[in-house]
């Protein structure tokens, strides 16, 4: 009877266990953050209840499952020990990345919370994300290497391996030499402030904005909903625009080929009009100016502002089509004439008598 109960007793303990522990956290975790508004750390780390009882019961049955006392789990003792121990590892390795992502969201939030640059939260924002990503890639490499040598080959395998770490390494350095220089210039770009996650850019001709950043690639997504995946050493290695950087207010223009007699007067004051009347406009500076003329038309620049690129392109959009309207209602004498008119016949004048001396030309015999 007592064999019977053994396995009910060590497997239901450690899980009636479990669930104590994680119930007690989780209420410790609420009661804190109830009381501490002015971060949300004690909230994101709510959501490691999971990965924590996990670990829990891992390692309370990897210390007690000799106490079960079946011929099944006897015989398979050693599978059944080096099991509970991979799946402790893996889990407490889980459980370290999800700590450390909540550290950094909750010192972002507070960052952003307190900070009213648009331009540095953005920049902490690929910053964190960027720590993050390496964070998880250092845990998951000392996880995956700790569970391997839970294995007696590949410990035994370990000396061989150090005495060959040098020419491994060359030969590595060798043919990762793209992916480590991606790497590396992902960190440049994180943190040297070259490129930023919402900023406005233009690669290869293309109009965009920084969508992804991770430690190998960069997503822009355009404005026709495409996304353009390129490598970080791309930024690094050729010269590209940001819109964004300094500041995400934009000055944008808008040209017109009028003709010669168009009411530039006039014209400034509809162009104030309906800057006034334009949500996207933000009132920082416009003007109307003629800037070249030809011998059919003039070239009138209307400059405008925004406090972002998408904002600029509405408000150029809104002048173009408003001020081209106002022209063909009121003043289309002022849009470009092109003349299609049949050209007059020449008309052959005849021999000019001047230059003869009062003596006509011989046109015939006799």
């Amino acid at each position: 009877m007592e064999n019977e109960l053994r396995p009910l007793i060590v497997v239901g303990g450690s899980v009636v266990l479990t669930l104590l522990v994680g119930w007690l956290a989780d209420r410790m975790l609420r009661q804190t953050d109830a009381r501490h508004h002015e971060t949300p750390l004690w909230g994101l780390l709510r959501r490691c209840r999971f990965s924590l009882q996990i670990v829990i019961c891992s390692a309370l049955l990897r210390g007690s499952y000799h106490q079960i006392r079946i011929e099944g789990v006897q015989a398979h003792q050693a599978a059944i020990g080096r099991l509970l121990t991979l799946v402790l590892i893996g889990s407490a390795g889980w459980l370290l990345v999800r700590i450390a992502a909540a550290v950094v969201e909750s010192s972002y939030a507070r960052y952003a919370a307190a900070t009213h640059d648009p331009a540095r939260v953005r920049r902490v924002r690929t910053q964190v994300t960027l720590i993050q990503r390496v964070v998880s890639a250092i845990v998951g490499t000392v996880t995956v290497a700790a569970m391997l040598l839970t294995f007696p080959a590949m410990r035994t395998a370990g000396t061989s391996l150090l005495a060959s770490a040098g020419v491994l390494g060359i030969v590595a350095g060798v043919a990762a030499q793209s992916t480590l220089g991606n790497l590396f210039a992902g960190l440049q770009i994180a943190f040297g402030d070259m490129v930023r996650l919402g900023d406005t850019v233009v690669v290869d001709g293309e109009w965009g904005t920084i969508e992804e950043i991770t430690l190998t690639f960069l997503a822009v997504r355009t404005w026709d909903e495409r996304r353009i995946t390129m490598p970080v050493s791309y930024f690094t290695g050729k010269p590209f625009e940001n819109w964004s950087r300094g500041g995400s207010e934009m000055t944008g223009t808008v040209f017109f080929h009028l003709d010669h007699s168009a009411p530039i007067g006039q014209m400034r004051d509809k162009l104030r009009d309906i800057l006034r009347e334009c949500p996207a406009w933000d009132g920082r500076d416009w003007s109307l100016a003629v800037t070249d003329t030809t011998p059919s038309t003039v070239e009138v620049r209307a400059v405008v502002t925004a406090k972002d690129a998408s904002d600029i392109w509405t408000v150029r959009c809104v002048v173009r089509e408003q001020l081209i309207a106002w022209l063909c209602e009121r003043h289309p004498y002022a849009l470009p004439r092109i003349s299609t008119g049949p050209a007059a016949k020449r008309v052959d004048p005849g021999p000019d008598l001047s230059k003869h001396d009062g003596v006509l030309p011989r046109t015939g015999q006799g």
